[in-house]
């Protein structure tokens, strides 16, 4: 079971956004997604987005709120638990990023970028001030999303 983080750094009613152009065999090559990554032994999942945002985008995250978990269930790729953050304040100098390039989109434009499906379901979720945390199950078929749960009732899609 891989273990994961994603953080959205938010800002003037926008997300940072990464353009995942860099690697080879990335699973989330050429989609936007927020900043984040796998879990490194004995580190919890605020720890885990911490060090992530730190390295991808060089910013130190201050205040942050955990917002939800999302269980992925693939015929591809093995399962994950995905930990879903949101942080408001951070210091530093916004660097350069070795897994692709970094963006801050407007989040009435997210929807136009080339976004995985279910990623559009938690940005959705993540964009209601009412929204309070959330279990979100994605299950895929290839690329294509073919079931979703949300804190256990069964979502159209």
């Amino acid at each position: 079971m891989k273990q994961t983080t994603l953080c959205y750094l938010e800002r003037d009613g926008k997300y940072l956004m990464l353009h995942r152009v860099k690697k080879e065999n990335d699973a989330s090559h050429d989609k936007w997604i927020g900043v984040g990554g796998k879990c490194e032994a004995d580190e919890s999942p605020d720890e885990c987005m911490l060090r992530e945002v730190r390295e991808e985008t060089g910013l130190q995250v201050l205040s942050w709120r955990y917002r939800g978990i999302v269980t992925f269930i693939s015929d591809v790729w093995p399962c994950e638990y995905m930990h879903l953050f949101t942080a408001s304040d951070w210091s530093g100098e916004e660097g350069i990023c070795e897994e692709g390039d970094l963006a801050w989109i407007d989040k009435q434009q997210l929807f136009d970028l080339e976004l995985w499906e279910g990623d559009k379901i938690f940005l959705r979720l993540l964009m209601n001030p009412a929204q309070s945390f959330f279990s979100l199950k994605l299950v895929y078929r290839g690329d294509d999303l073919v079931a979703a749960k949300l804190d256990g009732h069964p979502l159209d899609i």
